[in-house]
């Protein structure tokens, strides 16, 4: 679609589909001065049957799915993502980011990673699968791990 707002209707109720531009704009509203997240606008384009999976978790159900946002909301200090590419292939739109949580504790840290939401057919998010080296992008900030888990990564699985 490159861009252009979705032929489909919005059903009674449910937000305009989403679009290249529309996920930018919401995306790019999340994050406040303060550095915490504010998801509440966004939420209305997710299914109430939303299944979202990423590195560590799987959950189902938009109300999961809402508990599980505010869980990452109380653990950091600060958490934001920046946008870097949207695109969209038929009923899927992939992002491309960088999300740095900062801990009361610990250093920020940048993780790298990519989105893939996959739209039902009234337009809401339906799946969400997130795709990130977790440990990877923890370790590289902490002297002594990174060396040894990129070693160990060549090792055995490089």
């Amino acid at each position: 679609m490159n861009g252009e707002e979705s032929t489909r209707p919005a059903a009674a109720g449910i937000p305009t589909a989403l679009s290249i531009d529309t996920v930018k704009d919401l995306w790019s509203r999340t994050y406040n001065t303060e550095g915490k997240p504010d998801w509440s606008h966004i939420f209305p384009h997710y299914h109430p049957d939303v299944v979202f999976q990423d590195s560590i978790q799987r959950v189902e159900g938009k109300e999961a799915f809402i508990a599980l946002c505010d869980r990452l909301t109380r653990r950091c200090e600060q958490l934001r993502m920046d946008i870097h590419r949207v695109a969209q292939g038929g009923d899927s739109i992939f992002l491309e980011w960088t999300m740095t949580m900062m801990f009361r504790k610990f250093p920020s840290t940048p993780m790298y990673g990519s989105t893939k939401l996959t739209l039902h057919a009234d337009g809401r998010i339906i799946a969400q699968r997130d795709y990130y080296d977790l440990w990877g992008d923890i370790f590289n900030g902490i002297p002594g791990f990174r060396k040894g888990y990129r070693g160990f990564m060549r090792k055995y699985f490089g």
